[in-house]
């Protein structure tokens, strides 16, 4: 029995008394976990450390969306700014805008419906009336994609520069700027040297001195035939009388006269039409030329009324 104690002392008294599993199973557990940590490692290289006290993290930039409505809000409030700094600064160019659309669309109204000595007091009396109007008349005509104006310029370009003209009713006397012929600008206020001030039914142009009279958008009066009578008289014979006029005035299915009606009232007066252009969408261009022989009128001629052409307020 003695010997079994001994081996017994023995085996506690030796390293290998530990449990030889127990040891295996730590081992592999401690390689597992070193293994996992180096797998790690190779996926996720570790980061320099940096010091927080001397480093601040960069900011991120904004989304696309974020930066375009943030731009928009800042014009947005610079808009606002502006209009606060002086807020009636906006509101007095509407509202001059609209008086002076008011004030040529009155004038314009007036022009149509009284006689030419009745328009020429009014622009004698006031001078600046007729400023007022031509700035209205001027920026209805930047909306025409052509002027009528520019058609008969081209006509005279066309034809003998030594011809001289008559432009009754010139307006800015554009036409008279434009070609190298001698050419008489009349109007009812002259802002220019070059332009005669005078009611158009009486000019002091002599008798058939002029080889052009001019119409160009200035049948206006309510006696407009006296304006065509004394282009007459001042013509010579074979002399050219041009009339451009808005083409819903000879439009007889919308109010306008009858352009066969006005043509034979030329024709009573002493006027053949050559020719006639009704292919733009704005205006009509007459070309009359005087008889050789005339005899002036002695019978009344019965004239169309021609519409008046009024702008509607916007």
């Amino acid at each position: 029995m003695a010997p079994r104690r001994d081996r017994r002392n023995r085996q506690a008294a030796s390293p290998r008394a530990l449990p030889p599993v127990a040891d295996g199973g730590a081992t592999a557990n401690t390689n597992k976990k070193k293994n996992k940590r180096r797998r790690r490692s190779k996926k996720n290289p570790p980061h320099h450390e940096t010091s927080i006290e001397n480093t601040e993290p960069s900011p991120l930039p904004p989304p696309p969306q974020q930066v375009s409505k943030r731009r928009k809000k800042d014009d947005g409030a610079a808009a606002a700014a502006a209009a606060a700094s002086n807020p009636s600064a906006s509101l007095f160019e509407k509202m001059r805008s609209r008086l002076s659309g008011g004030h040529f669309r009155m004038l314009n109204e007036k022009l149509y419906t009284c006689s030419g000595n009745d328009a020429f007091n009014l622009f004698k009396e006031d001078p600046e009336l007729f400023n007022v109007y031509h700035a209205g008349y001027q920026e209805q005509m930047s909306h025409w994609p052509q002027k009528p104006v520019n058609s008969i310029i081209k006509w005279l370009k066309d034809h003998n520069p030594s011809l001289i003209v008559a432009d009754f009713g010139c307006g800015d006397a554009s036409l008279a700027k434009n070609v190298k012929n001698k050419v008489f600008s009349i109007d009812l206020v002259s802002n220019d040297p070059s332009v005669t001030a005078c009611d158009m039914s009486h000019t002091p142009l002599e008798t058939s001195s002029i080889d052009v009279a001019v119409f160009c958008l200035s049948l206006m009066g309510t006696n407009f035939s006296n304006y065509l009578e004394e282009a007459n008289r001042v013509l010579r014979p074979r002399g050219w009388l041009l009339i451009a006029e808005v083409k819903s005035r000879f439009d007889p299915q919308n109010g306008g006269a009858d352009p066969d009606r006005f043509i034979k009232a030329m024709h009573e007066l002493g006027l053949t039409l050559i020719s006639k252009d009704l292919t733009n969408k704005m205006f009509v261009l007459f070309f009359f030329k005087k008889e050789e022989k005339c005899n002036y009128v002695q019978e009344e001629i019965k004239w169309p009324s021609l519409k008046p052409c009024l702008y509607k307020r916007r």
